[in-house]
């Protein structure tokens, strides 16, 4: 049988110089790139060449780091598995729900959702195994089936959290205070898989099986039990990476590995695993997957925005796919000694430009960053973010929950204001969607640059509480604004408005319109989103209190999308048409479900809200939106920065009555709250006063 694999053949090792028995798919470019990505952000970034830096990157690379050595002699074989991020979804829940729910002890809920993983992993394998159906199409629909089983799980709302320090210690602990936990699991992984792979009979059958497996077959390999195991273990690998992520984020919540089957696939591939098959090594995947990963850590520690990171994984992805494609690989044992089982000269050399290529554009720009900035006293560039000053000014970094919302971009203005008038570095990095573990990444990356404050709108309070309280520890001083973390997680709270006067407000309002009587819903952002769910808490108390005659109908989801307010508004009127108000609570949501009520003629509908002014001028003019209740975003912002500033001054302390911010004057403190103040109504009469 080796003698029909030259990739790892005996006959290749014997006949094959040094380089190409080390690096048989060229992964010394790879090897290259680390070197080079490691130069460029020693020099750029804060704190990045060093020890504790090292082991972080490691620590960011298990869950991700455990799908892509699983997924490598899956792609070997010519397959693929796209479902492995949804099962670490529904393995995350059952674990959480057994262990909260079913009050199992948690080593036992954790073995049944290892046992849950290998039954998923176990289905793919028979559809395509067993019956031979295609790979791609059936862990597309095995991908939607877990995510739905998981949602359906928990309804899009349970969110377990409060696990044992004991458990937790596998995915935030550091043994001898330096070593995370989890490492010794990632790299017993890289150990066991590249011995099973390379070393084995039966992994040496699996390079076959992706070369043909018709010509395996006729080998007297057993294609299909070959293949059924490899699927198996790709669902037990995706439920152990659930276990530890769990651990990680100290939460268990049905989203959990959204597009890591994504990134796990890229780390493959730009490993040098053939997507067509029957190439591959552990090694390339492991280089590709810490290409990634130090990339990523490496842009944010130079304060260049995430999102580059992407650019350049994807120019190196998508021209090692299309070199693969031209490749001479594949070669019979009797060619391997003439040819070597070598790419072309040209191809090799064009790998090698292209990589070069891609460091080069890392390093300009972050030459170009640190030469682009702003000729204001404040450091703040054109991008919001700079890189770590020799000046020692006050170094805030300041998170939103989506920096592409416009209530966010709003708050931005007014913190870079408040930036510029304290001479202060202001950071703004955060996600572009609602991802708390991308929350989570992005102020690993500020503990480790040693920012002065960390001020986080929160997306999922018991989710970036852990990783809060590490900042803390650290010497870092913690504020949330918009929306809370665990008290113990942070300083203070910037609250532009106490949850039940929002609450009532928004009750009020909708109380007015529907002359107290009738049928209403609500439009929220996302089911666990903790300020929302603490507004809707006191919408009902309100309810309760002084309108028994209204009646909440429904609570749907929008994830902060326009469009996707727009469909749930639709859904609304048709499932509920004595719905006299749209009562949406996020910003996008506002014009959505405006939009949906316009385009149903329904005149007898009023929407209301919290959002910004300029998103519903029009449909406030036409009386579509009754009143958009808010606070001045922009002061958000402001005063954010500004309590930043006096907190790392020790200006602001527990025990203080008021803070002095700026233009805004005299800011009243009670306790461990900064208080904005009350909700500001937005209606037909006031609204062209605004402008934001």
């Amino acid at each position: 049988m080796s003698e029909a694999i030259p990739q790892s053949g005996r006959d290749l090792k014997l006949v094959a110089p040094w380089r190409v028995r080390l690096f048989p798919n060229h992964e010394w470019a790879l090897l290259l790139v680390l070197l080079i990505e490691c130069v460029l952000f020693s020099v750029t970034g804060s704190n990045f060449f060093t020890t504790s830096n090292a082991f972080e990157i490691t620590r960011l690379s298990v869950e991700i780091g455990l799908l892509a050595l699983v997924l490598t002699p899956v792609i070997i074989t010519g397959g693929i598995d796209l479902s492995v991020g949804s099962m670490m979804g529904l393995a995350a829940v059952v674990l959480g729900g057994l262990w909260r729910d079913a009050h199992l002890p948690l080593g036992l809920a954790a073995a049944v959702a290892l046992l849950i993983g290998l039954a998923g992993g176990a289905l793919n394998a028979l559809l395509i195994a067993r019956l031979r159906l295609p790979p791609l199409i059936v862990t597309l629909g095995t991908f939607s089936l877990f995510r739905g089983a998981a949602e359906g799980l928990t309804r899009g709302i349970e969110n377990y959290s409060s696990f044992p320090t004991s458990f937790l210690f596998l995915g935030q602990g550091y043994v001898g205070g330096l070593v995370p936990a989890q490492l010794f699991i990632l790299v017993a992984a890289i150990g066991g898989v590249g011995w099973w792979l390379h070393r084995t009979a039966f992994g040496r059958a699996l390079y076959a099986i992706g070369h043909s497996p018709e010509g395996a077959r006729y080998a007297g390999i057993p294609v299909s039990k070959r293949l059924f195991v490899v699927y198996a273990l790709s669902g037990l690998a995706a439920s152990l990476a659930a276990i530890i992520y769990v651990a990680h984020l100290g939460q268990a919540k049905s989203d959990a590995g959204t597009g890591f089957e994504l990134m796990a696939i890229t780390a493959v591939v730009l490993g040098g695993t053939s997507i067509f098959g029957g190439r591959g090594t552990v090694l390339g995947t492991v280089l590709g997957l810490f290409a990634i990963v130090v990339l990523q850590n490496g842009l944010r520690l130079s304060g260049q925005p995430a999102e580059l990171t992407g650019i350049l994984t994807g120019v190196l992805l998508l021209t090692t796919i299309v070199l693969n494609r031209f490749s001479v690989f594949g070669q019979t044992s009797a060619q391997v000694g003439e040819e070597e089982n070598e790419v072309r000269n040209s191809q090799v050399a064009a790998l090698s430009a292209v990589i070069i290529l891609a460091a080069l554009i890392v390093a300009g720009t972050n030459w170009m960053l640190v030469r682009s900035l702003r000729p204001n006293a404040a450091g703040v560039q054109q991008n919001g973010l700079t890189p770590t000053t020799t000046g020692r000014k006050t170094q805030v970094a300041m998170m939103p929950k989506a920096k592409g919302d416009p209530y966010f971009v709003s708050c931005r203005q007014g913190a870079e204001e408040a930036a510029r008038e304290l001479d202060i570095d202001l950071l703004w990095d955060g996600p572009t969607d609602l991802d708390p573990a991308k929350q989570n990444e992005v102020v690993e990356a500020w503990i480790t640059k040693g920012v002065d404050v960390i001020a986080v709108s929160v997306e999922n309070q018991a989710g970036i509480s852990t990783v809060l309280r590490k900042a803390r520890e650290k010497g870092i001083k913690v504020i949330t604004w918009d929306a809370d973390s665990e008290k113990n997680a942070r300083d203070f709270l910037i609250n532009q408005a106490t949850p039940q006067g929002i609450g009532y407000t928004l009750t009020d309002e909708a109380a007015r319109i529907m002359n107290s009587r009738g049928e209403f819903a609500i439009i929220t952002a996302s089911l666990s989103a903790a300020n929302q769910n603490e507004w809707i808490k006191h919408i009902k108390a309100r309810l309760a209190e002084k309108y028994p005659d209204m009646k909440l109908v429904a609570i749907q989801p929008s994830d902060g999308d326009r469009d996707r307010a727009f469909a749930e508004t639709q859904t609304v009127l048709k499932v509920h048409p004595n719905v006299k108000v749209i009562m949406a609570i996020a910003a996008p949501a506002v014009p959505g479900a405006a939009e949906a009520v316009k385009q149903s003629g329904r005149t007898d509908v009023k929407v209301t809200g919290l959002s910004l002014p300029n998103m519903n001028k029009p449909y406030v003019k036409t009386g579509v939106v009754e009143s958009v209740v808010l606070w001045n975003t922009i002061d958000l912002g402001y005063l954010t920065v500004y309590a930043a500033d006096a907190l790392s001054g020790g200006k602001l302390k527990r025990g203080d009555r008021e803070i002095n911010a700026g233009r805004l004057g005299k800011i009243e403190v009670a306790d461990d709250e900064v208080l904005l103040g009350a909700p500001f109504i937005f209606n037909k009469e006031n609204i062209d006063r605004f402008n934001f």
